[in-house]
């Protein structure tokens, strides 16, 4: 203990080891020390030393340490220790005192005990498990060893924790330890664990990373909390840029909702924190990670949806409306609401009716286009400001009629600024970046929209008094042409870049607008002069475009003016500039340095206002149009008659293909309509195949009804017999002869019926007869025919008349008949006995009146059958053929049965020959003096065993 007591600060006599010496020491004891107090001891004396000594330390104690991480898991205490000694020479300290030079050194020797620490694999999945344990003393230092193992070799301890089961699990309850300080430290953790790796990104995603994240900004305060809720936004940002997985797995699960509240602002903004700043700077970015133009573009329109229809974009644009909002944060909101809106055409029209609070209300396109052409305003602002004004345009045909209806002589109200004014005074205003910037927001006007091009060319300009207006084209080509003369805004590189972007984009795709352009005198001579000229570097990018601009008048040329036709403005080039010249120059847009720069993201973002040259839209309209030019350039006549001929054959295949697709279309959409009528009738099938279900369920349900009534009737008539035998003896009349009386008024009922039916049909002989006969009177009196017809008139009229009495004897006994069956039972015995039984009359009476409306609603019942009958008919029909197929499989099943049979029969006669056989062996057997015992011989021993264990049974 003396030696622990010179290490830990004591004063030992005689001279003083050395560092290495005493760390050789310490090492010694941890290894070869048998007591659990000297090892935690020495582990303790290393971590003192660590940070002093680190080298040495490094090198001589690092596998002793592990081997106290894998032997002596038991005791925290050295655990904490050992992990503590590991993080002080792993980690790479950035003191401020620090030079360069020492700082390099100090990461090189974090770097080298990484790669000595990872060197095992196991030493990283040994740290993991440690990580489960739940003493702080053991857990919080081992998140700070494996967050310096990340930074100092992050890809080879994420490829260890990706192969290590359940590695980024462990890692996850991190967030849910209720110690705040490991809860920190565990999302440093996850930080470095996610960086540019996207399997473990999406690992921790589908760990419920998202849920919980957003818990602890919202238990944190949102945008008011503190370093917490950015090391969470930061976190996010990881998980989220660049992944299109996470990004629909945040979509899908409504987290960007939950994203609403994080940007409300209250009316009272000053005082805002740099914390705040800083964490709504990253909920903003975290905004745009989700709607950034590199997503696909079915996921960032679907979550351009999403946060309109949660109200987001409401959100954001009321901070944009804001006051006292800083700059910065003024800036960021300008560019993600611009990201929401780009493409999207709900967004936009939204983005178009808000309005800023002022007196009277200006709409918000306004307001900020004040800022943009406002010199004054900073220069990321400004910039903010057209990358907003640009995705307001994108593929928003109805924004951009609205933008240049602004400039039109119809619609200009002299008592408000419009957009197209403020774009008109940007454009000729004495600041060559509200020119730049003015020329690129009415190009985006123009983008892709034929219609719009073709309208901006009624725009006038009033120059000065005294003098007529001039068009707006004419006064771009104008300042473009004044460049040469001293303090003419033209001679700026960047408002001549603006000015000629705006005039490509503009007369590009439009015939209208290049004859315009060309019908002014001044403008090829003053293109061919630019492009001839050898001018300074700086004058090289202003050659290119008026090259370009000059190819365009070629290759969208109408022919429409005699003296700048294709052929002659070709003629033109080749003598004034040559065509390898031109071309050359034409290169000039694509080789210089900020071209591929703005050509590779929609927003722009200058590190200077100088270096404002290119606009994004413009690089694909150069790109798509180099080629071209180039082709159009070089052609001849008979090569452009050529093509022109191919154009045309190309244009009747193409309109032949669009025949053909048309009636392509015609045939889906028949297809498509008989698909649905085969739904509808296999669903109309089933429904009545359900129905005949029920309907048999019912008439079944009916026939047993049925059945039951006609058991009851039946119960009740013999009743009925039995108690009225007495009553129809006295009454003179048997219930049998009612029954028969009462069949033979059916029968006559019936027989009137066909003889009503037949007299109506004799009538209506008679009646044609005698029409006839008036007829044949009339025509010819006294003939022959005419006397046969009226013989067999009289025959038919005797024939009728017989009928007729017959009918009326007929009645009189049906008559009869009734009075008999109704006055019956109600006959009245004589006076002496009515007083006696009248009691027993009136029940039966009462009896025979319910057996009357009984055999009337019996016969209801019967009628509804026989209509259901016509349906079981049907249903009988189709059951036929169901019929016959069963019995022609019956008749198979039959088949087989007789051959079955006659195989049990052979099986029968061949048990009947092995028995036989048995018995002549047996035989033959005793013959030859065997014993042989025989089935009768053991059921008698059985027997007699029985009977002998029964007698033993008996005695006991």
């Amino acid at each position: 203990m003396n030696f622990f007591r010179g290490v830990m600060g004591g004063q030992p006599a005689g001279p003083q080891p050395s560092g290495a010496e005493t760390i050789q020491k310490l090492c010694d004891r941890v290894a070869s020390s048998t007591l659990l107090e000297d090892r935690r001891d020495a582990v303790r004396a290393l971590k003192s030393l660590s940070k002093k000594y680190r080298m040495e330390v490094g090198t001589q104690a690092m596998d002793h340490l592990v081997h106290i991480l894998q032997t002596d898991r038991s005791d925290s205490e050295i655990l904490g220790y050992a992990l503590d000694t590991l993080f002080n020479i792993i980690c790479n300290d950035e003191e401020e005192e620090q030079d360069e030079n020492a700082q390099k050194q100090a990461d090189d020797l974090g770097t080298q005990f990484t790669d000595k620490f990872i060197q095992d694999s196991e030493n990283v999945t040994l740290l993991l498990t440690l990580l489960e344990e739940f003493d702080f003393h053991v857990r919080w230092p081992g998140v700070k060893l494996l967050t310096a193992l990340l930074k100092n070799q992050c890809a080879q301890v994420q490829g260890i924790i990706l192969v290590s089961p359940m590695g980024v699990s462990r890692l996850m309850d991190l967030l849910a330890d209720s110690r705040e300080v490991i809860r920190n430290d565990g999302l440093l953790l996850l930080q470095q664990l996610t960086k540019g790796n996207a399997a473990i990104q999406k690992i921790v995603a589908f760990e419920n990373a998202f849920e919980r994240l957003l818990d602890i900004i919202t238990e944190e305060g949102s945008s008011d909390g503190g370093i917490v809720v950015e090391d969470c936004l930061l976190l996010l940002l990881n998980l989220l840029k660049n992944n299109s997985s996470n990004q629909n797995f945040f979509k899908e699960g409504s987290y960007v909702q939950r994203m609403k509240p994080w940007f409300e602002v209250g009316d009272d903004n000053s005082g805002w924190s740099a914390q705040k700043v800083t964490n709504l700077h990253l909920m903003l970015q975290l905004v745009r990670v989700m709607v950034s133009p590199v997503n696909s573009p079915g996921a960032t329109a679907s979550c351009q949806k999403s946060m309109y229809q949660c109200g987001l974009l409401q959100q954001l644009c009321t901070i944009l409306m804001a006051t006292g909002v800083p700059a910065d944060i003024l800036t960021e909101t300008i560019n993600t609401v611009s990201e929401v809106i780009r493409g999207s055409q709900v967004n936009q029209d939204y983005f178009a009716s808000v309005n800023a609070p002022s007196n009277p209300p200006r709409p918000a396109i306004v307001v900020l286009l004040m800022s943009m052409v406002n010199e004054r305003q900073p220069f990321v602002l400004r910039c903010a400001v057209l990358y907003c004004f640009q995705c307001f345009l994108y593929k928003n045909q109805k924004g951009q009629g609205e933008i240049v209806a602004t400039l039109l002589p119809s619609t200009i109200d002299a008592n408000s600024i419009s957009a197209g004014q403020l774009l008109c005074g940007g454009l000729f205003s004495a600041d060559s970046l509200s020119n730049w910037c003015a020329a690129v927001a009415l190009a985006h006007a123009l983008q892709d929209n034929l219609t719009q091009k073709e309208q901006l060319l009624r725009v006038q300009l009033a120059t000065s008094l005294g003098k007529p207006p001039v068009s707006l084209l004419q006064q771009c080509t104008n300042i473009l042409s004044q460049g040469d003369k001293i303090n003419r805004r033209g001679s700026k590189v960047q408002t001549r870049v603006g000015l000629l972007m705006l005039l490509c984009t503009w007369i590009s795709n439009c015939p209208i607008a290049v004859t315009h352009f060309l019908h002014n005198q001044e403008n090829v001579p003053f293109l061919t002069g630019q492009i001839s000229e050898n001018l300074g570097e700086d004058e090289r990018l202003v050659q290119g475009l008026c090259a370009l601009l000059l190819g365009i008048c070629i290759y969208y040329n109408d022919n429409s003016l005699e003296n700048y036709t294709k052929e002659k403005l070709k003629q033109l080039i080749e003598k004034r500039i040559g065509k390898e010249n031109f071309v050359e120059k034409l290169g000039f847009i694509t080789k210089h340095e900020l071209y591929s720069r703005a050509a590779q993201k929609p927003q722009p973002v200058f590190p200077s206002p100088e270096q404002m040259l290119f606009d994004h839209e413009f690089t694909k309209l150069v790109k798509e149009l180099e080629g071209v030019i180039t082709k159009a350039v070089h052609k001849s006549s008979e090569e452009e008659k050529k093509e022109e001929e191919v154009k045309k054959t190309l244009e009747q295949h193409d309109s032949i293909v669009t025949q053909y697709k048309e009636l392509i279309r015609e045939q889906d959409a028949q297809i498509q309509e008989l698909k649905e009528q085969v739904a509808s009738m296999t669903s109309q099938n089933e429904q009545l195949q359900t129905s005949i279900t029920q309907q048999l369920s019912q008439i079944q349900q009916h026939k047993d009804q049925y059945n039951i009534l006609k058991l009851k009737l039946g119960k009740d008539s013999q009743s009925q017999a039995n108690s009225q035998g007495d009553s129809s003896q006295v009454n003179g009349l048997q219930t049998e002869e009612i029954t028969q009386l009462r069949d033979e008024v059916e029968e006559l009922r019936k027989q009137n019926a066909l003889l009503q039916t037949q007299l109506s049909d004799k009538d209506t002989l008679v009646n044609t007869l005698r029409s006839e006969a008036a007829q044949t009177a009339e025509g010819s009196a006294g003939g022959p025919d005419n006397t046969e017809l009226l013989k067999e008139l009289e025959a038919l009229r005797s024939q009728v008349q017989s009928q007729m009495t017959e009918i009326h004897t007929l009645q009189t006994e049906r008559q009869e008949l009734l009075k008999r069956a109704e006055a019956g039972p109600l006959d009245s015995v004589p006076s002496s006995e009515s007083s006696t039984d009248t009691a027993p009359t009136a029940e039966l009476e009462s009896r025979l009146a319910a057996q009357t409306s009984e055999t009337e609603r019996l016969k209801e019942e019967v009628r509804s059958l026989s209509e259901s009958r016509a349906g079981l008919e049907q249903q009988l029909a189709s059951a036929t053929s169901t019929v016959a197929i069963l019995q022609t499989e019956k008749g198979k099943l039959q088949t087989e049965v007789q051959e079955s049979k006659k195989e049990q029969d052979d099986l029968l006669m061949l048990l009947a020959d092995q028995d036989q056989k048995i018995h002549s062996l047996k035989q033959r057997l005793k013959d030859l003096g065997e014993t042989v015992e025989d089935e009768d011989d053991l059921d008698a021993r059985d027997q007699t065993d029985d009977d002998e264990e029964e007698d033993e049974d008996n005695e006991d």
